[in-house]
């Protein structure tokens, strides 16, 4: 089994800075792209950003000089470090990998829980 943990998050003001860690962890081959997505009350879950194992980026729009991902490929974990946060930032955050648990079987998308970020004065 493969197990995906966020932690990070909680309440920030407009303007500030948060940090997301992203953990994979269990029965784990190798990890193909990393990422955060997020949802917002009443929208539908749309990409952040993503990582390849390369260390090729990804980037929603809307978070583009703002937040930056990174990877540890040694430790399976995946950053997103969130700076001048905006109210429309707020949302669970979900990080995502992609993982083959032998190198016979294709990758399979692994999903945490979500981390809620909320962006307040």
């Amino acid at each position: 089994q493969v197990q995906v943990m966020e932690s990070g998050g909680g309440l920030v003001q407009p303007g500030g800075s948060v940090r997301l860690s992203c953990a994979a962890s269990g029965n784990i081959f190798s990890i193909n792209a990393m990422g955060w997505y997020r949802q917002a009350p009443g929208k539908e879950r749309e990409l952040v950003a993503t990582i390849t194992s390369g260390g090729v980026t990804n980037y929603a729009d809307s978070v583009k000089g703002r937040f930056t991902i990174s990877r540890d490929n040694a430790m399976n974990r995946v950053y997103l470090q969130m700076n001048s946060l905006k109210p429309e930032d707020t949302a669970a955050y979900y990080c995502n990998a992609g993982v083959k648990t032998s190198r016979w079987f294709a990758a399979k998308d692994y999903w945490g829980r979500g981390t809620q970020v909320t962006v307040s004065s």
